[in-house]
């Protein structure tokens, strides 16, 4: 389990850093960058039967609103993540309040190694896709900023992929 939560971090490190790299690389983000007087872009998901269409916002990332338990929490979908992530703060809604003893895992990401909380989600919904028992950490809302939709998750689908700036997720 160790290893798994070691990979499970080198692969968010890996997923945020060619998110930057993508962004740098694109024509649009170029050309956004030099004119800051231009509002900033909404980024909307996009459902049609049982997929999600995502486009990706002004940083490079894919952020999407879900809901767990019926309650309503934000994502930034990373496929370098192994396991959906949660900050406390956003754990907290659900109910989950994990007690210092339960941070028994150990997780290294960009920022360091930390200790988390392993728990299972009953229900994630995007959109009109939904997955159930999706494996989950809890990180200290210091090391983590924003939730992350992970392999635990994504790889419930059918498929999703990158394509022409916007992730698409299918079940």
């Amino acid at each position: 389990m160790r290893n798994l939560m070691i990979l499970a971090a080198v692969l968010v490190g890996l997923g945020t850093y060619m998110a930057q790299m993508a962004d740098k690389m694109s024509p649009a983000s170029a050309s956004a960058s030099t004119s800051p007087q231009k509002a900033p872009v909404q980024t909307v998901a996009q459902a049609s039967g049982r997929s999600l269409d995502i486009p990706r916002d002004a940083r490079g990332h894919f952020q999407t609103d879900g809901r767990i338990d019926g309650q309503r929490i934000n994502f930034m979908v990373d496929t370098g993540a192994s396991l959906v992530a949660l900050n406390e703060k956003s754990a907290a809604r659900f109910g989950l309040r994990p007690s210092r003893s339960d941070y028994n895992a150990t997780v290294t990401t960009a920022n360091g190694t930390i200790k988390a909380a392993r728990t299972r989600l009953a229900m994630i919904e995007l959109g009109g896709l939904v997955v159930r028992d999706v494996d989950a950490v809890v990180l200290p809302d210091e090391a983590l900023s924003e939730n992350l939709l992970g392999l635990s998750f994504l790889s419930k689908l059918k498929r999703f992929e990158y394509a022409n700036g916007r992730m698409v997720l299918e079940q």
